[in-house]
C-alpha cells in the first residue's frame, strides 16, 4: 500500500510546485497522475517513490516501491540481464555481488514479463518498446508490494504501448499497488480506479470515472476534450478524443 498525506513540494516556499495532495493506493489498484507539462507530475512520482523529500506532509510506503522512469537509453553498454539485477540491489546490500538467488529472481521477473530472450542483449540496442519493458521487469525484480512509474508509454508506438499497459493490469491482477504518471488520459480510464490532476487550480484527487470527464479534462489541458463509451469484451469502456476541426474553427 501507498499512502500520501497532506505533501507538498517547493524550491523554495515561496514557489511551490504542488500542495495538500493525498491519496491512498491499496493493494491490486492503480492511480493516474494526469495535467500538462510543468504541473509537477514527475515530481510527485519521485516524492511517492522516496526519490525526492517533500517539504511538507507524508508518504507512507509499505515495505518500499519499485520505481520505473522514462526510458532514455543509457551510454553504458549494460546486458538487459545486468540491467534487471540492478533491480536487486536492496537485497544485495552495499560492497556485494548479486548470487544465485538473485539471479534466479531477475529471470524469473524477464520470464514473467515475456523479455528472457532479451537478457544477453546489450540495453543500449534494444527498441524504446523493449527498454521500457525491461526496466519495468527491474522493479518487479526488486520484489516491492508498489510500483511507481514516470510516463512508462513515452515515445512507444501503439503495439508497445499496447504492450506496457497489458503488463500493467497483469501486475494489478496479481494484487500490485501502482501509481503512474501519464500525459495520455485514455491510459488513466484504461488503467486507473483513482486519478491526480495536477494543474494550475491545485491538485484534485478522486475516483477516475469521476475525474476523468468531458469538463474536468478540458480544463486541465485547455483544449476541447470529448470522452466516447465504448465496450472491450462486453465491459463498457471509456476513451478520449480531442475535435481537431474545434479548434481550427474555434468559436468566437
Amino acid at each position: 500500500m501507498l499512502e500520501l498525506d497532506g505533501v507538498g513540494f517547493g524550491y523554495a516556499r515561496q514557489d511551490w510546485v504542488f500542495r495538500d495532495v493525498s491519496f491512498r493506493v491499496p493493494p491490486g489498484t492503480a492511480t493516474a497522475v494526469l495535467g500538462p507539462n510543468g504541473s509537477g507530475k514527475t515530481t510527485l512520482v519521485r516524492c511517492a517513490a522516496g526519490l525526492l523529500e517533500p517539504a511538507e506532509g507524508t508518504v507512507r510506503r509499505a515495505d518500499g516501491a519499485g520505481y520505473v522512469p522514462q526510458a532514455h537509453g543509457s551510454v553504458f553498454g549494460y546486458s538487459a540481464l545486468d540491467m534487471v539485477l540492478m533491480g536487486r540491489a536492496r537485497q544485495v546490500g552495499i560492497f556485494r555481488t548479486p548470487g544465485a538467488t538473485d539471479r534466479a529472481a531477475a529471470l524469473e521477473a524477464m520470464e514473467k514479463v515475456g523479455v528472457a530472450g532479451l537478457r544477453n542483449r546489450r540495453f543500449p540496442t534494444l527498441s524504446g518498446g523493449e527498454q521500457q519493458l525491461i526496466l519495468i521487469t527491474r522493479a518487479i525484480a526488486a520484489g516491492c508490494p508498489v510500483l511507481v512509474l514516470d510516463e512508462p508509454a513515452t515515445g512507444l508506438d501503439l503495439k508497445n504501448q499496447v504492450r506496457v499497459l497489458s503488463l500493467l493490469r497483469e501486475l494489478m491482477a496479481d494484487g500490485m499497488a501502482m501509481l503512474l504518471s501519464t500525459h495520455h488520459p485514455d491510459h488513466a480510464m484504461y488503467l486507473a480506479d483513482r486519478a491526480v490532476l495536477l494543474g494550475s487550480g491545485g491538485a484534485r484527487t478522486g475516483r477516475a470515472a469521476d475525474l476523468l470527464t468531458d469538463t474536468a479534462l478540458s480544463a486541465l489541458y485547455g483544449v476541447p476534450v470529448r470522452t466516447l463509451a465504448y465496450s472491450d469484451g462486453g465491459r463498457a469502456r471509456r476513451t478520449i478524443v480531442v475535435p481537431y476541426g474545434e479548434l481550427r474553427n474555434p468559436a468566437p
